[in-house]
């Protein structure tokens, strides 16, 4: 092993375990003491219960694990994990969309990043035809916030829009209450399709005791108001009567128990491992984002065979590498790749080629990803002349139009208009993950500190109070530092603008669970707009 070799997989080792204590203060909200509180009540774990519902020897893949960290809400900095626990995992053999609410989390109320990552679940649900199931014990809207959460579209009430528009289109909503679930929350359990609660457990009420007390003068126990017996023996709002949190666990894989099984809508190759080793990965990486890659030797770590069909391979070569495209299998699904190659900035060529490229798979319905290491399209005289707003809006277009599941992972810069081009988060992909390594904001921290240094010593020059050297150098400091804190992983995952900040030795697994999910459903007929070719 080469000494960079050596510095890189020492940094990124290093880096991963920064993601590790993060993902750890996920996991142990309130520490040791919240899960003793929980044992005394007789509660488990979210997680665990997770655990105990997926199929035994599975694995549940979670999303936005470090969500909500930094929020810096009223009276409240973090909310971690978002508050609630989403993922996929696999049930009675079928992959199934899972939404927990941890109470470990403010007694799982409701702020506007656990509405995000809760609807954000339930969209990848609906867009890859998953059923739902929910872990339901919250105590409503975070009240100091209701405006924030409460009245507009995407806030309290689309959770339950969602539910009822995925249960006409066949896709079961079953809802596994643990705890309380209060006002808007008892919707949770009364639009279900099927909803199982346990005794002495599970409340679902639209006002609690208290509340009926005020309006109405009424003293009631939360469990004769809206307890277990009340709601599968008198009332009907739920369906399933159960003693203990394993008996409800079971019965909801019971009530999935028959549900058809899923299988891809494409054609699967017998799975092979990579010739290379995966953890090669680790000495490719360059420590700086700046440095430049080779994609082909990056996509060897975690393809089949590590074997890429390069299409075009000599085609324009210098300012046309910079993108590369072709084929590769992950666990035997075939997969289209755009990947952006060297230091990443794509040129006329490139995006010409990545256009074409984008087409070609999606006219043989091949799902494509996305691997994303560009700091933007090529500037200047040349390249204008040459192009580059024609072609860069050729694969936007492209990008957007694309009918077959499409699934980015950020390796690197990730800026501007090439994370339009790269299929970014506002393109839709099924699936967006990004690691320790990617940065995605409008422009690098560098250039953004250049720019908006040029244009405060302008504006400072005309009101005659030119800037000192040392103002210069705080501005444009301060400016760096903004721009690449709010490009990092952890600001960016806090926010939910990816789906899971990964490990690079976890990459290959994560996009195989991807692309199989994003594969249940028929891949329509190619169609696109307007081309400039």
């Amino acid at each position: 092993m080469s000494e960079e070799a050596e510095k890189n997989r020492k940094h990124w080792e290093d880096e991963e375990a920064k993601l590790d204590e993060r993902i750890n203060q996920t996991l142990w909200p309130g520490g040791e003491k919240a899960v003793e509180k929980l044992r005394k009540q007789g509660k488990r774990p979210v997680r665990e219960l997770i655990e105990m519902l997926i199929d035994p020897g599975t694995r549940f893949y979670e999303l936005g694990q470090i969500a909500g960290f930094g929020m810096d809400y009223p009276g409240v900095k973090d909310v971690p994990c978002g508050g609630v626990v989403t993922g996929i995992g696999q049930i009675r053999g079928n992959w199934t969309m899972i939404v927990a609410n941890d109470s470990r989390v403010k007694a799982g109320t409701y702020f506007p990043i656990t509405l995000k990552k809760h609807m954000r679940a339930q969209a990848i649900a609906e867009e890859n035809g998953l059923n739902c199931v929910y872990i339901a014990d919250s105590g409503g809207a975070f009240l100091p916030m209701q405006a924030e959460v409460f009245p507009d579209d995407q806030h309290f009430g689309s959770m339950f829009y969602n539910m009822a528009r995925m249960s006409t289109k066949g896709l079961k909503q079953v809802t596994l209450s643990t705890g309380g679930n209060t006002a808007g929350g008892a919707y949770i359990v009364f639009m279900a399709c099927e909803a199982v609660m346990i005794d002495k457990f599970s409340y679902s009420f639209l006002g609690g005791p208290p509340l009926v007390k005020m309006a109405t003068g009424e003293v009631i126990t939360a469990e004769e108001l809206g307890g277990a017996k009340v709601h599968t023996q008198i009332s009907g709002g739920a369906d399933h009567f159960c003693k203990s949190q394993d008996e409800a666990i079971e019965k909801v894989r019971e009530i999935l128990s028959l549900e058809a099984p899923q299988g891809i809508h494409l054609h699967r190759y017998e799975e092979r491992p990579p010739a290379v080793d995966p953890k090669k990965i680790y000495e490719l990486m360059p420590a700086s984002a700046s440095q430049q890659i080779d994609a082909r030797a990056i996509l060897e770590t975690f393809a089949d065979d590590s074997y890429f069909s390069e299409y075009k391979r000599h085609y324009m070569m210098g300012k046309g590498d910079n993108i590369v495209c072709g084929k590769i299998r992950i666990k035997g699904i075939p997969v289209g790749v755009v990947a952006a190659n060297r230091i990443g900035i794509i040129f006329e060529e490139a995006a010409r080629k990545a256009a074409e490229w984008i087409v070609r798979c999606s006219y043989e319905k091949i799902p494509i990803l996305f691997m994303q290491n560009s700091p933007g399209y090529m500037v200047g005289s040349d390249a204008e002349h040459a192009g580059i707003g024609k072609y860069g809006a050729d694969m936007v277009r492209a990008a957007s139009c694309a009918q077959v599941p499409r699934i980015q992972l950020v390796i690197g810069p990730d800026n501007g208009a090439a994370n339009y081009g790269m299929c970014g988060r506002a393109y839709r992909p099924k699936f967006l993950f990004t690691t320790m390594r990617g940065r995605t904001s409008v422009m690098s921290g560098r250039s953004a500190g250049g720019v908006l240094l040029s244009i405060e010593e302008k504006k400072r020059e005309a009101q005659g109070k030119p800037m000192s050297d040392e103002e210069r150098d705080a501005f444009h400091q301060k400016m760096v530092e903004k721009y690449d804190g709010e490009a990092h992983p952890f600001f960016c995952g806090a926010r939910l603008l990816n789906d899971r900040v990964l490990k690079f030795c976890e990459i290959r697994d994560w996009l195989a669970m991807a692309f199989e999910v994003s594969l249940l459903k028929p891949i329509g007929e190619a169609s696109f707009g307007n081309f400039r070719f």
